[in-house]
């Protein structure tokens, strides 16, 4: 069993490396070709090889499963706060969108209902870290550091030429929701 579990950890490895070489066709290729070998050499059985086969294919679906899980929470977030931000200005999203192209901050676009909709942001943000701390996929101490400094972002967000990563048209990475550029604390959505 020692065996299969090594063979197991350096199939992964392998298998990626030698794939990584390829545009994709050759993944299963090189996790079929490593274990004939593997069952030649008399390391591990035919059955362990299916095994392995098994094991690594249902790692892969439920991995890909839960890529396209997060992208539509992403994406259904990305679509409430647009709706937020439209509701609370009273403009359509294409007008903002448009606006925002053309180089203009949200804090412009809101004008005198900019105070509202930092408001409404920071509310919607700390509904989304309220239900992270229920879902139990963050802490009550890393939601209290995350909201520490939640308005001060949203405000640097929404004064931000461009406003909040995101709003507007979507770059190769698909949608990110209020943070800083760095990636960390509330920048992509929802992780239920």
């Amino acid at each position: 069993m020692a065996a299969v579990a090594i063979t197991i950890a350096a199939l992964t490895g392998g298998s990626v490396a030698v794939a990584s070489a390829h545009d994709g066709a050759g993944k299963g290729t090189a996790k079929a070709t490593v274990l004939a070998d593997l069952v030649k050499a008399g390391t591990i059985t035919q059955a362990q090889a299916d095994a392995i086969t098994k094991k690594l294919d249902d790692f892969k679906a439920t991995m890909d499963a839960n890529k396209a899980a997060n992208k539509a929470a992403r994406d259904a977030h990305h679509a409430a706060e647009e709706a937020l931000v439209a509701s609370t200005l009273g403009i359509d999203a294409a007008t903002i969108k448009t606006r925002l192209a053309a180089g203009e901050s949200l804090a412009a676009i809101a004008g005198a209902k900019k105070a509202a909709l930092i408001t409404a942001l920071v509310a919607f943000e700390t509904k989304e870290i309220d239900a992270r701390v229920t879902a139990g996929t963050l802490t009550s101490a890393q939601a209290a550091t995350i909201k520490a400094d939640l308005n001060a972002r949203v405000t640097a967000q929404v004064e931000s030429v461009g406003g909040p990563k995101g709003f507007g048209p979507k770059g190769d990475k698909g949608p990110k929701g209020m943070g800083p550029k760095d990636g960390k604390g509330m920048g992509k959505g929802p992780r239920h």
